[in-house]
């Protein structure tokens, strides 16, 4: 285990004993399919979709230029920093390890900011937007509702004891994985216009903070977790299904594409496994942790390692097909567009790599580290970072890159 596990372990160990409940087993009365009043889809969620896939069918200009900053996470984690949100609004929706989410507009002026919570790390998620309603957790371990244009409350659910998680939202339920002083965890599906607990499953242990995946083509939901695991429920009726030992902490969203699960872990792999089975289809070896989230595009599978490199696997084989070396970990998240590659690195650049070979489109130098999911809009790219070396009085920005 490495020091910055350890140090994560012994932080949620201090923290209050579980909320009452939490380790309830599943609620087999709750029926994901049902008919909600509310939308089916969110209009927006951390990587693009239920499956994770992280592509943006978009293209991002030749050359770029910083527009503006805003000042955004001050705290001194090292885990990705939350994300940028487009809401059907225009403005970005922006929850940071301060407490706060803001609505942005893309002129950088902030519409409004709400604390949800005070937790000294704040939030690391990146909001799910849909009814109106951004949906967002934090390390206070509550799972909050704010009205869109307002920013005010409509609900908010307390349901462990912190949440790095992003909320991945389907048909009126939120599913999130919930992290438990023991170490222990959850999972949870909770009712999007109410808050009430739907479901919940204790299978996980070892402070879970990946990104649920809801494959309902081979109906699964899937999700990994530090103690190592890429677990597997059957969809809609959310029974266990499978789980699979990668020797490693899985702290990134997995991502699903033609039935295949690509796992991302601390045991210095990706690999990838059937959804429907949890059988190892291929793995692939780094020369260090990968704890980034992969984007799958067109049969090929872009990731980032502590090895300070961005990979090209092919979804198939698993062979590589390229590689490119920046300055610095790779721990937030790949993006892929038609042509291009976005990553962010701890070297304090955020590179454009061309899709098919590797090679440098554009970088641009920033403040901190960069670990959050470019957003490719109309009018630019959107990214943050942490704040640098985790130097409060140098808080990481929000940055938005226009045309040159």
């Amino acid at each position: 285990m490495t020091e910055r596990g350890r140090t994560r372990r012994a932080f949620l160990g201090t923290l209050a004993a579980t909320t009452a409940g939490s380790l309830a087993g599943c609620q087999s009365s709750f029926d994901p399919l049902a008919s909600p009043s509310l939308d089916e889809h969110a209009t927006t969620q951390f990587r693009q979709g239920l499956l994770n896939q992280g592509y943006q069918d978009a293209s991002i200009p030749e050359a770029v230029e910083r527009a503006w900053e805003l000042p955004a996470n001050r705290g001194d984690h090292t885990a990705a920093k939350g994300s940028p949100a487009l809401a059907p609004t225009g403005d970005l929706i922006l929850a940071d390890d301060t407490g706060r989410v803001r609505a942005i507009a893309p002129d950088g002026e902030v519409q409004w900011s709400t604390v949800i919570t005070q937790a000294t790390r704040g939030s690391h998620g990146t909001p799910a937007i849909a009814n109106d309603t951004v949906y967002i957790g934090a390390y206070d371990g509550a799972l909050s509702a704010l009205d869109l244009k307002t920013g005010q409350y409509r609900w908010r659910t307390e349901l462990g004891d912190a949440i790095g998680a992003s909320p991945t939202y389907y048909n009126g339920s939120l599913y999130v994985a919930v992290e438990h002083a023991a170490p222990s965890g959850s999972v949870v599906a909770v009712d999007a216009a109410t808050g009430d607990v739907q479901w919940r499953d204790s299978r996980p242990t070892d402070h879970p903070h990946s990104t649920v995946a809801l494959d309902r083509e081979h109906g699964r939901l899937l999700f990994g977790s530090n103690d190592g695991y890429c677990y597997a429920w059957s969809f809609p009726d959310l029974e266990r299904a499978w789980r699979y030992d990668t020797g490693g902490d899985v702290k990134a969203p997995i991502a699903v594409a033609d039935g295949t699960a690509i796992v991302p872990s601390w045991a210095e792999t990706v690999t990838a496994v059937d959804v429907t089975d949890g059988a190892e289809q291929w793995t692939f070896e780094a020369d260090a942790d990968v704890m980034c989230a992969p984007a799958v595009h067109d049969g090929t599978v872009y990731v980032g390692s502590h090895d300070d490199r961005v990979y090209a696997i092919d979804l198939d084989s698993g062979e590589e097909q390229w590689r490119y070396d920046t300055g610095g970990w790779i721990i937030g998240s790949v993006v892929a567009t038609r042509d291009h590659v976005l990553v962010g690195s701890y070297d304090a650049q955020l590179y454009a790599l061309n899709r098919a070979s590797g090679e440098v489109a554009w970088t641009t130098e920033n403040r901190g580290h960069v670990t959050s999911a470019p957003l490719v809009a109309a009018d630019g790219i959107y990214y943050a970072e942490r704040a640098v070396d985790g130097d409060p009085d140098r808080p990481g920005m929000l940055y938005k890159l226009a045309p040159t």
